[in-house]
């Protein structure tokens, strides 16, 4: 019973936000076309560059389909740059990051509705070499095999991050630091590898998943991060459309949205996190 009421709960919500957003271009009650301030329904989402595909292809698309009043333009890059931008005034609506510690900097600094902030999705870290390689890679820690290895800059890009901190914790890092070439952001990484200007590279494993021609040798090993790679997601304190960055923030954690992801490969948590009481 509780769970049917938490879904007639958000629908209701859905609804009633859909009301109220994407009425970009309406006439005002004199016949007037609204001016350029007092539109709404042009979405922007800052998002990381892993999320790329599934919101291009997937999530935008059927959301623009559900809601046909409202437009969605998303931008991309590593959670690290888009931080600094949403710190220096774009004019976004929504932040989906790669991981928290760029979203808890830009809480802190007021800049995002704490009460929005939400856990959307976990993804891993997998070590993946050009499809075809030759060399003899099993597990993650054969990465000290290549003589080349692409990683996203540890400075900015969470997938760097954590593959700094898995190859600390597995004791490589100071070994390798002088074979590593730095992307400034996964795509970047993912491409590198892929077109064979790196041996061997570390990544999203929903990135991996996005091509044929690299090949995921494993993930990171169990216990080499402190923390699970989780995606938050949150509404910009400094949104001029508070009521379709909620009702796109909603839909991200609809059904219909979870199964997008889990076919990106990634484990959606809105559900979990709300059933936890968080």
């Amino acid at each position: 019973m509780r769970k049917i009421n938490k879904i007639v709960l958000s629908m209701a919500l859905l609804s009633m936000l859909a009301m109220t957003a994407c009425s970009s271009g309406q006439k005002d009650s004199f016949g007037q076309k609204e001016t350029e301030a007092e539109k709404t329904g042009e979405i922007f989402i800052a998002a990381a560059a892993s999320m790329k595909p599934v919101m291009e292809e997937a999530l935008i698309p059927g959301f623009v389909k559900a809601n046909p009043g409202c437009t969605v333009t998303g931008t991309y890059d590593s959670s690290g740059k888009l931080q600094k931008q949403i710190e220096e005034g774009l004019g976004a609506d929504l932040f989906l990051s790669a991981a928290a510690k760029q979203m808890d900097a830009l809480n802190e600094e007021g800049l995002v509705d704490k009460d929005s902030v939400t856990m959307l999705l976990e993804n891993q870290i997998v070590l993946i070499v050009p499809e075809g390689s030759e060399g003899d890679y099993t597990a993650f820690a054969d990465v000290e095999k290549a003589s080349t290895i692409a990683i996203g800059d540890p400075d900015s890009v969470p997938a760097g991050q954590y593959a700094h901190e898995a190859l600390t914790q597995l004791g490589l890092w100071d070994s390798l630091e002088d074979r590593f070439s730095l992307g400034s952001n996964v795509t970047e990484v993912l491409n590198w590898v892929a077109e064979g200007s790196a041996d061997a590279g570390i990544v999203y494993a929903t990135d991996a998943a996005a091509t044929d021609r690299v090949r995921v040798i494993a993930p990171a090993p169990e216990g080499s991060l402190a923390k699970r790679v989780l995606y938050p997601a949150a509404i910009l304190s400094g949104t001029k459309d508070p009521d379709g960055a909620a009702l796109f923030l909603e839909y991200l954690k609809s059904s219909e949205a979870s199964e997008a992801f889990a076919s990106y490969g990634f484990t959606p948590l809105a559900e979990q996190y709300k059933d936890a009481g968080r």
